[in-house]
């Protein structure tokens, strides 16, 4: 698992937390933990207000929760796939994630939701973090679980990926789970999404040794005729 993500780590970066909002527990207090420390080592990846790379995701940096870690990238409005995944969410699925949509996790009723919070996370940006009941069955344990989606530049400059991680509290049994969102809570980054913003309002940059365009000035025009030296 340390090959896990195979990306570069980033130097200098330090080992603050970010915020931390009230949770309530499940029935063992290991769930919330994870969360916890994604979103601690997410933090101290941002520069300001900024939203960390991709590349900036060093797994020596989650190696206590990488089996719970997994990597989304946004493929189309409302529809994340998994990248990278680790095992716990194999467990859940009751098979290999990697190249799965997020909302397989999901039963019907709660994709509409799942994929208006993974729009919310990438456009805005903003982090998200659910409450997860799993789907009853007659034979199956209850089974709750707790997910917290980060959002991620691409390599690109555009937030189309997102670190998460998902945990589940109970017994798992066979045959995979799908959940319900029983909560969510969004919280917007707005000192991100103003620079995204004026990157994109701002004034152009002049390109090369070019000069900045000049209105055309009305009235008669002036020629004058040179004629060669002898």
């Amino acid at each position: 698992m340390k090959a896990f993500f195979g990306s570069r780590s980033r130097p200098g970066t330090g080992d603050s937390a970010g915020n931390v909002i009230s949770m309530d527990r499940f029935r063992s207090g290991r769930t919330v933990s994870p969360l916890r420390q994604a979103e601690a080592y997410w933090a101290a990846l941002r520069d300001g207000d900024g939203v960390p790379r991709r590349s900036d995701i060093d797994p020596r940096g989650l190696e206590n929760i990488l089996e719970y870690t997994f990597i989304l990238e946004r493929i189309a409005p409302g529809i994340a796939r998994f990248r990278l995944a680790g095992s716990h969410l194999s467990e859940i699925a009751g098979m290999e994630v990697r190249g799965m949509p997020l909302t397989a996790f999901f039963t019907a009723g709660a994709r509409s939701e799942i994929g208006a919070t993974l729009e919310h996370v990438f456009d805005t940006p903003a982090i998200a973090e659910m409450t997860l009941n799993a789907e009853r069955r007659f034979t199956a344990p209850r089974v709750e679980a707790r997910m917290i989606l980060l959002p991620l530049q691409s390599d690109f400059g555009d937030v189309s990926r997102a670190l998460g991680i998902m945990i589940s509290d109970g017994p798992l049994g066979t045959g995979g789970r799908r959940f319900e969102i029983a909560g969510s809570t969004l919280r917007d980054l707005p000192a991100a999404a103003d620079t995204a913003k004026e990157q994109v309002s701002g004034p152009a940059e002049t390109v090369g040794f070019a000069e900045p365009r000049t209105g055309f000035a009305g009235g008669k025009p002036q020629l004058r005729l040179v004629l060669p030296e002898d």
